[in-house]
């Protein structure tokens, strides 16, 4: 008699993971009513920092942006201390710290909405192309200037400096919060200008970008991601494969949303978590550990090759 068929295996979390994605992006921008009243909400959990390059500005945002937060408390750290006001940004820091150390960039695969929106866009049929991997480090350049250094070094007379980032670059705050305002918020429209027009310019670039690459404005712009990425080798939440099993098949690098070898570095800080290489090995190498619980995806109707 001919065994019988094996049953599917049943689906685990990781593998209903843009559902996740799409439960975020509304939860994070939770409060419709902002949107017929003209408005930003400014409730008691606006000043929360929420774990996602999601703008501050948007009209129905429930919290606040980490980046926009952090270039905020380093813009009036100057001006704090020259009246001895002991506001350091500490919370901000605090935050990244925490995320970071817990998970390291897992919320850049399953929390961004901007990261949604890009793994949405590349799904659309066109020639592909791949992100040279020399751009993966303009990240920390990003970061490291408009992020850190000119909000602290650049300041006007009272000694603020400007969110520069969010201001000169940031497509997610164009797209959720610049946009929308200028649709709901007719008495803004006069005070378009050139920032405006050259934020609409860069918005568009990355948006077609997004249709022909991988997530390339995490890969290479990110300065969020940058910061995560940077505890992927040291976070509790870690990735790890077994050098035995491996066949070297590279479907998980063809599965992979950021291009990444695994095998070759299983904690990269490219590496958003979003755990497709689990579920695309089918010899059970690629595996993850948190808190103690370890988990492999193994489809046992596939045997490896002798």
């Amino acid at each position: 008699m001919a065994p019988s068929a094996r049953a599917p295996l049943a689906k685990k979390p990781r593998d209903r993971r843009a559902w996740y994605q799409a439960a975020f992006a509304l939860g994070l921008n939770a409060w419709i009513p902002s949107w017929f009243k003209g408005g930003i909400f400014q409730g008691p959990v606006k000043g929360v920092c929420v774990p996602g390059l999601n703008c501050y500005s948007c009209p129905s945002a429930l919290g606040a942006c980490p980046i926009g937060s952090l270039q905020t408390a380093l813009g009036g750290l100057r001006f704090n201390l020259s009246v001895a006001e002991k506001k350091f940004g500490l919370y901000v820091a605090g935050f990244l710290a925490a995320v970071g150390s817990a998970v390291g960039r897992m919320p850049c695969g399953w929390v961004c909405p901007f990261g949604f929106l890009q793994e949405l866009l590349h799904r659309i049929r066109t020639p592909k192309l791949r992100v040279p991997r020399t751009l993966t480090y303009v990240r920390y350049l990003v970061l490291a200037v408009t992020v850190v250094a000119l909000p602290l070094l650049v300041v006007d007379q009272f000694g603020y400096g400007q969110t520069w980032f969010c201001k000169w670059i940031c497509p997610a705050g164009t797209l959720e919060a610049g946009i929308p305002l200028m649709l709901i918020k007719a008495d803004l429209r006069p005070l378009i200008g050139f920032m405006y027009h050259w934020k609409l310019a860069l918005l568009g670039l990355f948006l077609a970008w997004f249709v022909f690459s991988r997530r390339p404005f995490c890969r290479t712009v990110c300065p969020l991601g940058a910061i995560w990425g940077l505890f992927n080798r040291a976070s509790l939440f870690r990735m790890a494969v077994d050098d035995e099993k491996c066949t070297l098949c590279d479907k998980c690098y063809r599965d992979c949303p950021v291009q990444i070898r695994i095998y070759e570095r299983a904690n990269s800080p490219d590496c958003v978590r979003c755990l497709k290489c689990v579920s695309s090995c089918k010899f059970g190498a690629v595996s993850y550990e948190f808190l103690g619980k370890k988990e492999v995806a193994v489809d046992l109707r596939v045997k490896k090759p002798a």
